[in-house]
């Protein structure tokens, strides 16, 4: 996301006093991001600043609300719901951290991260479905609040039980914002109804190394494999036992474990509805637990599920010893660390044949994001930014050209190289293409292994760069 959150048209959503408040709410964080930069940042500056944020968001709100009812929006209620969540209950609490911690930086990120995210994602997602007519599908499948309530009391009662800490519920609408560094767990359990039920667990690392701190008297900077060994079974021990609480689950057993990037966590989860999705602060790091039911689908895992595994089982180092390190990583083995870190490739197309042909083909030796539109390739480089755009240059609605042209007005994300893949060579397309200034051009028609062979030879002429 950089430094700064950079206002783009495609924001807009087409109702002045909306897009108007938008603005001056995206103004205010970035007001925010510059206090929290200041080593001699002042409290009261940083006060008055959350304090300004918060009052403009409960008016962006009501304004809002008033007018998707003077146009009788069918999914004013489940907005309300959201809007009432981010007031109500996240707010409140991540003003408390703040207040607790006498403004520390890890709590300011957290403001931002959670505000920013929440902000972004709302943006484009909910508040463009009340121009276009749609219900919010995505929260269609909550829970009555009375059971929310009881939901969220048994896992912070289990979370106490586990950790010895005292967690606070942040939000029950957690809408998958990037709250830190983070391990991130997919349990799938499947039933005899033909059913299964995704739970997402989400752990911020600090709150995992304290939690080998105390169990393992290791230091709280222990290996990646250590970290994710803890989260994945504190994930399952914790699923296990919300199970032995509500009898009516215990007709469903494990199918599948996985580790997630966040990229790929995000875009599995915002494909769901769930049941529940609560962000706790427990004191000493972030937890976020979602669980959403669906029909099991036929056949094997999804290919970016595939992926997420292939992904993390390469970054982590499988074989170092369960001992206490008798010191902190050398800056030499950080940097080398730094270096076997696979370039990222957002891979923008709507041909769902061509996204998952590129993940196959790619996948062994970059990371790879998929996205199918323009505005979700926005919103997938906000979140992570790539280190390459293969952007296909004829998809309906926003071309991309138009895409080309969103990136190119965005500072933060002026420089990302992008390569334009097209099914036309003749000479006037390809001018047409050219006259963009892309990095490049691919034809759809080449050989796979031609356009892996142009795709390692970008990469290798940016690694010779000075």
């Amino acid at each position: 996301m950089g430094n700064h959150l950079l206002w783009n048209e495609h924001y807009n959503i087409g109702v002045p006093i909306i897009d108007k408040e938008h603005k001056k709410l995206l103004s205010i964080l970035n007001k925010l991001f510059d206090f929290g930069q200041k080593e001699e940042k002042s409290h009261f500056a940083c006060h008055e600043a959350i304090k300004y944020f918060k009052d403009h968001a409960i008016q962006h709100f009501a304004d809002e609300e008033t007018y998707m009812a003077s146009i009788g929006y069918p999914g004013l209620e489940a907005h309300k719901r959201i809007h009432r969540d981010f007031r109500q209950r996240m707010l409140p609490a991540l003003e408390k951290e703040l207040e607790q911690t006498d403004y520390s930086a890890a709590s300011i990120h957290h403001f931002l991260g959670v505000c920013a995210g929440w902000l972004i994602g709302h943006t484009l997602i909910e508040d463009h479905m009340i121009v276009s007519g749609e219900p919010i599908k995505h929260w269609e499948n909550l829970l009555p609040e009375e059971e929310q309530a009881l939901m969220g009391q048994t896992i912070a009662s289990l979370l106490h039980s586990m950790f010895r800490l005292d967690s606070r519920l942040i939000s029950n609408c957690y809408a998958g914002e990037k709250f830190g560094d983070g391990i991130y767990c997919h349990l799938v359990y499947s039933g005899s109804d033909n059913r299964k039920r995704d739970f997402f667990l989400l752990f911020e690392e600090p709150l995992i190394g304290s939690t080998i701190g105390n169990i393992m008297e290791a230091n709280s900077e222990a290996t990646d494999t250590i970290l994710s060994s803890v989260a994945k079974y504190a994930a399952k021990q914790l699923v296990e036992r919300i199970r032995r609480r509500f009898p009516s689950w215990e007709i469903f057993e494990m199918a599948e474990e996985h580790l997630l990037t966040y990229e790929q966590f995000y875009k599995i989860y915002t494909a769901q509805s769930p049941e529940f999705s609560f962000l706790f602060d427990t004191g000493k790091g972030y937890f976020a637990c979602c669980m959403s039911i669906s029909e099991a689908p036929q056949g094997g895992i999804s290919a970016v599920t595939e992926n997420a595994v292939a992904e993390i089982e390469n970054r982590l180092r499988l074989d170092p010893p369960l001992v206490r390190p008798e010191s902190s990583p050398s800056a030499e083995s950080t940097a080398e660390a730094r270096a076997r870190r696979k370039s990222r490739i957002l891979v923008v197309d709507d041909s769902d044949f061509m996204r998952k042909a590129m993940l196959h083909l790619l996948s062994s030796d970059y990371e790879v994001l998929t996205a199918d539109s323009g505005m979700s390739a926005i919103r997938s480089i906000t979140l992570a930014r790539p280190d390459l755009v293969l952007l296909d240059y004829e998809m309906p609605v926003c071309n991309g050209s138009q895409v080309l042209e969103m990136i190119r007005t965005q500072k933060d994300f002026s420089d990302i190289p992008v390569i334009f893949l097209t099914c036309r060579v003749d000479r006037e397309s390809v001018k047409k293409a050219i006259s963009l200034k892309p990095e490049g051009y691919l034809s759809k028609s080449l050989s796979a292994e031609s356009v892996k062979k142009e795709i390692d030879h970008f990469f290798e002429k940016r690694s010779r760069l000075p």
